[in-house]
């Protein structure tokens, strides 16, 4: 065997051996069978709630499983072609091989960081809200620019992305935005994206063509299925209405149909403007209301609750958690992890796996190169 197709082998067997001791293989095949059991018990279906949060859980074991078998037996295809190719002296089928394990290789990647994601809202669809600094056109273009950039990163991914609220800047970009991203794993996988991110360039709105320094905050929370319950004392929240404005689509009413809900003990703050209807949006804002106190919650958890204060409250120098630099170079910098890259378009056109994995890795106490070039 070549020796570039034996080291892909051995990187992927090394993966897939991680994999395996993670999800603690035997006794995770073992769980599954009493999963299928309980689901296809019909008294279970008596409970409602409780079929459900079964099978999600069945699903969720399910696929964690067959990615590993998958894999396995991709590997085993791979190699069993390449072996074949190099005996035949056939070069074509033989890059045809290692593209495949490449492929391989780069899905064992992604799913050994998967399966760090073991936190209690990992799995959930998040909300992500994106808020310019001060600075006027120069941040709100720059919020543009990051909603953009996590909205091209979740489509990639095939997550569905909603529009939920929208404020235009003045001249351009956005003042505020708030998107739901659906999918498996969306928040585990965003969580490490909030904090305030800070843009150097060359302003295409400034005449003198001089170098410009911007900021927007960018905020992430789960969305709380019905298994979370988070009390919320109505008397606290302060409902307000106002007609509905921005790069909504068609579907944006242009009556007072927009809904914006203050927790005032907490001072938390969300607005949807998505509904066709009053009622729609009110139903959606709290939905958001409770996704944010639920992230509160989790941020006071894990000792980080004044870390996020400071990101809200002041967003600016200080507490950014990356730089993109357009000029006078090109980098963008990860100043928590030091992972970095000079491909500034392909991160602000959604290349942010390299960052979001440094991010879980560190956070489970894991370390990854420092580089992504």
């Amino acid at each position: 065997m070549r020796p570039d197709v034996e080291a892909m082998k051995a990187d992927i067997e090394q993966s897939v051996a991680l994999l395996r001791r993670r999800l603690d293989w035997d006794a995770a095949l073992r769980k599954l069978d009493e999963l299928n059991a309980r689901v296809e018990d019909p008294t279970l279906w008596d409970k409602p709630d409780e079929a459900q949060a079964v099978s999600r859980e069945r699903s969720q074991l399910e696929a964690k499983i067959n990615t590993v078998k998958a894999m396995e037996q991709d590997l085993e295809d791979g190699v069993m072609l390449a072996e074949m190719a190099d005996e035949e002296g056939d070069e074509g089928a033989l890059e045809e091989a290692r593209a495949s394990l490449r492929g391989i290789k780069d899905r064992a990647a992604r799913a050994e960081l998967e399966a760090l994601l073991s936190g209690e809202a990992d799995g959930n669809d998040a909300y992500l809200e994106v808020n310019s600094g001060a600075g006027g056109t120069e941040s709100n273009d720059w919020a543009g620019m990051l909603l953009r950039m996590y909205s091209r990163w979740a489509k990639a991914h095939g997550y569905e992305v909603t529009v939920e609220a929208y404020e235009d800047g003045e001249q351009a970009g956005v003042k505020s935005a708030t998107i739901l991203v659906e999918g498996p794993n969306a928040y585990g996988w965003l969580k490490s994206e909030s904090g305030v991110h800070r843009l150097v360039r060359i302003s295409p709105y400034d005449a003198a063509a001089k170098r410009h320094t911007s900021f927007a905050s960018v905020g992430v929370s789960p969305v709380v299925d019905d298994a979370i319950e988070i009390d919320i004392n109505p008397s606290d929240v302060r409902t307000d209405t106002y007609r509905a404005s921005g790069a909504g689509g068609q579907h944006i009413n242009k009556t007072d149909s927009a809904v914006r809900l203050t927790h005032i003990p907490t001072n938390t703050v969300v607005a949807c403007q998505a509904g066709r209807s009053q009622h729609q949006n009110r139903e959606m804002a709290w939905k958001m209301l409770r996704a944010r106190l639920y992230e509160l919650e989790l941020q006071k958890r894990e000792a980080a609750a004044q870390a996020l204060a400071d990101a809200k409250t002041d967003i600016g120098w200080g507490h950014q958690i990356r730089s993109y630099v357009l000029q006078p170079y090109q980098m963008v910098k990860d100043l928590r992890t030091e992972v970095e890259t000079s491909d500034t378009q392909g991160v602000l056109d959604g290349d942010l796996d390299a960052f979001m994995g440094a991010a879980l890795a560190a956070r489970v106490g894991e370390t990854r190169g420092s580089s992504v070039d």
